[in-house]
């Protein structure tokens, strides 16, 4: 699996860095001060919400300051299977 990702990862990575800018943007947050609340720069937080470098462990520190769980942050119309 090494190299590049299939249709199917390349939508979940885009979901995800969906989720993550509308979470952001509901808490009335700019990125700047959400970036600081995760411990992070704004570029750091720019990555994510485009689809770059999210992983398990940054998006539960991502649910962790919005006060949600992994279950929650996966529950979304973003996620329902066709």
């Amino acid at each position: 699996m090494a190299g590049s990702l299939d249709k199917i990862d390349i939508e979940l990575r885009d979901k995800i860095a969906q989720r993550i800018k509308e979470l952001r943007e509901s808490s009335g947050k700019s990125q700047t001060e959400f970036a600081l609340e995760l411990g992070i720069d704004k570029q750091t937080l720019h990555r994510l919400e485009t689809g770059r470098g999210a992983t398990i462990y940054s998006i539960n520190k991502f649910c962790m300051v919005r006060g949600i769980t992994l279950s929650e942050f996966f529950d979304s119309v973003n996620f329902k299977t066709k």
